[in-house]
């Protein structure tokens, strides 16, 4: 290929984007901090074993900074501290949807939520609407509808 087709300050095509790291305040629940330590040490071992040239080793890394980056961001949740009987962060929240079938969602950090799951990052749409309702109080989010708060609970209190 020709030189006049390349981009010059295009980089190393091998240059490895970093993974973004969210500036909103990184909550976790306690199994959630548990997890990116296991995913972090996770990490290390496999880098340990890798070979340092290669690419897995250059990927491997920058996953590595992206967690370590998130432990050290992390602000630890305590369930105790919050009062039972409304949603906030760790709690889990069973909603019943017009048609009648419940569901449960629980509101958790944002490298502990799943995507399609019960698990939702606590800057979610559907988790800000909850933060502060009780039991019978009705929240409506565009992506979900109405649904009726039915019970509040926080696992492992």
């Amino acid at each position: 290929m020709s030189r006049a087709f390349i981009k010059e300050d295009a980089g190393d095509p091998d240059d490895l984007p970093e993974r973004h790291q969210s500036t909103a305040p990184n909550y976790v629940t306690q199994e959630g901090l548990a997890a990116l330590m296991r995913k972090a040490e996770a990490l290390r071992s496999e880098l340990d074993a890798a070979d340092r040239e290669s690419r897995r080793a250059r990927e491997l890394k920058r996953d590595l900074r992206y967690y370590e980056g998130r432990l050290g961001s992390a602000v630890p949740v305590d369930p105790k501290a919050v009062p039972t009987d409304e949603a906030r962060f760790g709690a889990a929240v069973d909603l019943q949807g017009a048609d009648g079938s419940v569901r449960t969602v629980s509101i958790v950090g944002q490298d502990e939520a799943e995507e399609g799951g019960g698990k939702l990052a606590w800057d979610s749409s559907l988790a800000l609407a909850l933060l502060g309702k009780r039991p019978g109080d009705r929240v409506e989010v565009e992506d979900w509808g109405a649904s009726i708060v039915k019970a509040v609970r926080y696992p492992g209190r």
